[in-house]
Parts: structure tokens; C-alpha cells; sequence
């Protein structure tokens, strides 16, 4: 196989983003046909298909290399125009994947401090999906649970993110009075992040055996998500160091031990990397290393 030339990568760029080999036309200037040419002509030269013919299109797994491989090119040659003319650039586009949770609680700090350098874009995803993203090169860098890299990634454990299962003094006498267990939890409310969210559920199978199906209500936001516990909508899991003080002092009550999670977290990004995604995983490792376990 031939190296693939700068135009080819274009082009899947303009599909993976636009969605049509009309809107991919739209974007290069070009006509579709000549998209659809171009398409041809890279897949004959791979031996394999680039796109499912779907609406929109969606790229295959070899289509998915190239988009890596296209983005990649894009972040050298923004590195070789910085190093040829320092400061002339500006700061460099990075887009990154950061779960909601670590936004919240202990990752927005140390981006804060790069922001003279980097023009961020942080996509907020579940930790444990947030590798589709990287996978489909709309994000050059992810914190994620995933400790398997992607293809073209590397990947470096951050800590562990410490979920504690608290609910407000009030509820905790209405509905635990008599203790957690089976019982009180099949009837006590939780409170979910959205319906990917599963720490309550995975919490629920520490504290007990039984197949429990308590309401839920779906707070989607960080902040606003611990608030509707200490307003006493149900129980939940909530980051310890958000809430480890509250617990401290009694404004929140810990429901026991075992009702903790541990959700080990990981820093995957592209291994031809820029200087300045290195800066950004570099930055956030050292946090991880002071803020979590």
C-alpha cells in the first residue's frame, strides 16, 4: 500500500464531519462526484471499504484508521508551523473527552492553567463510553475507565475516582432508620446521572444479593445531580471529594462502608501526539496524582 496522500485524509475528513459526500463537497469545494472518486480510489488502493453507505454515512474500522491518521497530520503540521514561527499560530485547537465527574470535581483546574497556550474544546461523555469519540477522531485525548487503548493510543492510569453513597440526614432517618439493607433499599429513591449511569446500581449489588429495582429520577448535570440528594430526591453516588467534608460535618450521611464505588480512571491519547496534547495529558496526570486515590 501506497502512502495516502494529503487529499485522500481531507476528504474523510469532510465526511466523517459533514455526514453526505454532498456536504463533504460543499466543504472541499469540490463536486460529489469528485468526493465519490476519491472514496473509490482510496478504497481500491486500501483493498477494503472506507464507509458504510448509511444515512448519514458512517466510516468502517478502516475508514476510522484513516480519520486517526488524518487528524494526526493535522496536529503535526500545526506543530511544524509553531515551531517554524513561534507565537504566530496562536494556541493550538485540542479537543479532549473529559467525563462530567472530573470536569466537576478535580480536571478543570489544571486545563484552566494551559489556556494561554490551547484553544480547548472539552467534549463531556461517561467515562465509559467516552473512547468512541477518540476511536472516531472526533477527540485527540480522553480520560476514561478503559484501560485498553485504542488502536493508535496509548494509555496511562490516572487513579481512582471514589464514589461514595450518601443521601441528606432527613432521608436517612425516613428511610434507613432501621438500617440499609434489602428491604429499604428496594424502596428508597435513588438519583441517576442518566440512564448510562450505573454507579447506583453497582453499588446496589455491594450492599446486597437481591434483584432491586428502586425509583430513580434522572438529574443530568454534575452539580446540580449532588443537589437533588441534599434536597433529599434520593439517594446517590457522589464523587468523595466532593462530598467528603459534608459527610464530615453531617450535612450528608455515608450509607455505610460498603456503599462506596471505585471507578479506576485512565489518560488514552493519540501516541503521535503534539506538544501541546502532550502539555494537556502531562497536566492532568499530575493532578490525578494529587486529587485521586
Amino acid at each position: 500500500m501506497r502512502a495516502i496522500d494529503g487529499e485522500a485524509a481531507r476528504t474523510i475528513v469532510a465526511i466523517a464531519e459533514a455526514g453526505t459526500l454532498e456536504g463533504a463537497a460543499v466543504a472541499l469545494h469540490v463536486t460529489p462526484s469528485a468526493v465519490s472518486q476519491r472514496v473509490r480510489a482510496l478504497e481500491a488502493e486500501l483493498g477494503r471499504p472506507v464507509l458504510h453507505r448509511t444515512r448519514p454515512l458512517e466510516l468502517t474500522d478502516a475508514g476510522l484508521a484513516v480519520l486517526r491518521f488524518a487528524r494526526q497530520l493535522e496536529q503535526l503540521r500545526a506543530d511544524l508551523q509553531t515551531e517554524l514561527s513561534p507565537g504566530a499560530a496562536g494556541p493550538e485547537p485540542v479537543t479532549i473527552v473529559v467525563n462530567a465527574d472530573s470536569l466537576h470535581t478535580w480536571a478543570l483546574r489544571p486545563l484552566a492553567a494551559l489556556v494561554d497556550r490551547v484553544h480547548l474544546e472539552v467534549l463531556r461523555e461517561d467515562e465509559e463510553h467516552s473512547l468512541t469519540l477518540l476511536r472516531r477522531g472526533a477527540a485527540v485525548g480522553a480520560v476514561t475507565a478503559e484501560a485498553e487503548p485504542v488502536p493508535g493510543c496509548s494509555a496511562e492510569r490516572l487513579g481512582v475516582m471514589r464514589y461514595l453513597g450518601v443521601c441528606s440526614p432527613e432521608r436517612a432517618n425516613q428511610w434507613f432508620g432501621s438500617g440499609v439493607d434489602a428491604a429499604s433499599l428496594a424502596t428508597a429513591p435513588t438519583v441517576g446521572y442518566d440512564r448510562k449511569d450505573n454507579l447506583q446500581r453497582r453499588c446496589l449489588a455491594r450492599l446486597t444479593r437481591a434483584e432491586l429495582d428502586p425509583p430513580t429520577h434522572y438529574v443530568p448535570a454534575s452539580a446540580e445531580f449532588a443537589e437533588a440528594i441534599r434536597l433529599g430526591m434520593g439517594w446517590g453516588m457522589v464523587p468523595e471529594i466532593e462530598c467528603r467534608e459534608e459527610v464530615r460535618v453531617g450535612e450528608l450521611v455515608h450509607l455505610g462502608e460498603r456503599a462506596v464505588v471505585d471507578v479506576p480512571l485512565y489518560w488514552q491519547q493519540w501516541r503521535r501526539s503534539s506538544a501541546v496534547l502532550r502539555e494537556v495529558g502531562d497536566a492532568l496526570r499530575e493532578a490525578a496524582r494529587h486529587l485521586l486515590r
